[in-house]
């Protein structure tokens, strides 16, 4: 496929999107700095929807961008000339890396950028950018979100690397678009074209719901499908409820990268001195959090917010932290995520407080905890996983 190396008639657009793209910068993701926060994909999804304009048309003046990482879908079609760009990440860290690389690259178009919720941010669009995400059944809700609300004529280009991209990606567009084409490949990448949403929507699956119980205690989750394990029990969760300690001596419980919020809810339906303070990157996962609280009549002993790890927590305040920490970012394979997580534990931890932690056991993240957090004993394990608390050194 050939890019439009000039989509707006200019020679100055493709030379401001040349600039733009390698002085992007992921701050303040934790994956390593000296990596470009652009690749070769975002830059086939811009000269894709460039190309299907045609040669007389300008690049789209209102652009709907689901997904971005870094900002270079939606800085690049500022970049590119649009004058009204609505963006939809989940990660709390991509945004705030968004509005740094606006603030640092791009000041004086900071008016032409808003962040907008998934329900709302495809609304009465022609053109969508769409970075791929990892599963299945988030690309359904992203793209059933986006056909509901575009514009009847609309399209969506959702680039990937190839080696992350399954023919199922182009069935679960063509559920929601009347028409999918699929891009040559360039420099290992992909862009999927899904076009005109259909006028009768299929029924989604999500928000989902289940019913869980451990240790005799009954609790129901409430998730969409960006939320990690949505609405399951996943199994380290599930091990760490099984085998949490006496609670009875702490107040407040702070649940670090909380997910569907299944930990914060059962052990407050266990404790009901318990008051719960859950954090997520996630704006899925906080959605999920609350509308499991709200499910299981805890609304009024549960808050769930957006936070960098728990930046919006002071030093030494908590005596009671969980975390069952990820470890991947996207598609890579990562221990960075989860050191950082566990070093802010350490930091919000009282002396003689407690971190409550979940991992893979491959992972051995004991030594790790001990050295950051302080002296780790073992709860349980089983074939696949570990538990574990760590005691704040004082």
């Amino acid at each position: 496929m050939n890019s439009a190396a000039n989509p707006e008639g200019t020679p100055a657009a493709a030379s401001s999107l040349q600039a733009l793209l390698p002085a992007l910068r992921r701050w303040p993701d934790v994956e390593a700095a000296n990596l470009y926060a652009a690749d070769a994909c975002d830059r086939l999804i811009l000269d894709t929807c460039a190309a299907a304009a045609g040669p007389s048309d300008r690049w789209p003046d209102a652009i709907a961008v689901i997904g971005d990482h870094y900002g270079a879908l939606a800085l690049g079609a500022l970049a590119l000339g649009s004058t009204s760009v609505r963006v939809h990440t989940d990660s709390l860290t991509a945004r705030r890396a968004i509005e740094a690389n606006l603030a640092r690259l791009m000041p004086e178009r900071a008016g032409h950028l808003e962040f907008c919720t998934l329900e709302q941010v495809a609304q009465g669009a022609s053109s969508i950018l769409l970075a791929l995400p990892r599963g299945l059944d988030v690309l359904g809700e992203q793209a059933a979100a986006a056909a509901a609300v575009a514009d009847p004529g609309a399209k969506l280009f959702a680039g990937g690397r190839i080696k992350h991209m399954s023919r199922s990606m182009n069935e679960v567009l063509a559920e929601h678009f009347t028409r999918v084409d699929v891009s040559l490949a360039r420099q290992k990448s992909r862009v999927l074209t899904a076009s005109t949403p259909r006028a009768e929507q299929p029924a989604s699956s999500f928000p989902a719901t289940a019913t869980h119980q451990v240790r005799g205690t009954s609790f129901t989750l409430h998730a969409g499908a960006g939320t990690f394990g949505a609405a399951r029990l996943d199994p380290g969760t599930r091990l760490l409820l099984a085998n949490l300690p006496d609670l009875s001596g702490h107040a407040t419980l702070v649940d670090l990268a909380c997910g569907n919020g299944a930990i914060g809810i059962c052990a407050a339906l266990e404790n009901p001195q318990l008051r719960v303070d859950a954090s997520d990157h996630s704006a899925s996962a906080v959605a999920s959090t609350l509308a499991a609280a709200q499910r299981n009549n805890l609304d009024g002993r549960l808050t769930a917010v957006q936070d960098d790890a728990l930046g919006r927590l002071p030093d030494a305040s908590a005596t009671l932290v969980t975390l069952n920490p990820p470890f991947h970012i996207g598609n890579t394979v990562t221990a960075d995520i989860a050191f950082k997580l566990i070093d802010d534990a350490a930091r919000v931890l009282a002396p003689g407080g407690t971190l409550l932690c979940v991992f893979n056991s491959h992972l051995r993240y004991r030594s790790e905890l001990a050295r950051r957090v302080g002296p780790t004993e073992q709860l349980a394990r089983d074939r696949t996983f570990t538990v574990t608390a760590s005691t704040r050194a004082h």
